[in-house]
């Protein structure tokens, strides 16, 4: 029995059927994607929080907005932050997928400045134990797309759903259409 591909760097679209309402429309990035489970940020719930309230050192550096995004509903009090590094990256940077990567929050964001692009915070991730995410990919609740840069981002998040499936081909991006509630149609 082969083992799932992994994937880590690709985007979870939430598929009309999805009733989780933590995950309603959204857009997640899969961070890490492997037999013990997975691990994502929500691209698209921004909060009402700046991030100079809660990480002020690094509020020169988020992009726009400059607020925290609830990243799902696991570990709300834990920041993560991903930033868009072309090239090597420095130290404090992980790279993720691409030129996207996590940053350590202990780093000094003086350290960091001169080569981050695009920083996001995220409080919370969504989470997935073995097994989990692919039950619901066989019950149809996520589309799994390419990520893109500018996924990580967008400085208009609440288009992110309609913008991520206009791009794809086929039925995926007609879906980009779906009405916020079909009964009224």
């Amino acid at each position: 029995m082969s083992e799932a591909p992994s994937l880590t760097g690709r985007l979870l679209v939430a598929t009309p059927a999805l009733s989780d309402p933590n995950f309603d429309r959204s857009v997640v990035l899969l961070l890490d994607h492997d037999g013990d489970g997975a691990l994502g940020v929500v691209l698209n719930r921004p909060t009402p929080v700046d991030v100079s309230e809660v990480l002020e050192p690094w509020a020169q550096l988020a992009g726009e907005p400059g607020v925290v995004f609830q990243g799902g509903p696991v570990a709300l009090d834990a920041a993560l932050a991903l930033a868009v590094v072309p090239g090597v990256g420095p130290l404090g940077w992980r790279r993720v997928h691409g030129s996207i990567g996590l940053v350590d929050l202990e780093a000094p964001p003086e350290v960091l400045a001169a080569e981050l692009g695009s920083l996001r915070i995220f409080a919370g991730y969504a989470g997935w134990g073995p097994g989990q995410l692919e039950r619901e990919l066989e019950e149809g609740a996520w589309y799994v797309v390419d990520s893109e840069p500018g996924d990580v981002s967008v400085p208009e998040p609440e288009r992110l759903w309609r913008a991520v499936l206009r791009r794809q081909r086929g039925t995926l991006a007609l879906l980009a259409t779906y009405p916020d509630d079909p009964s009224l149609n």
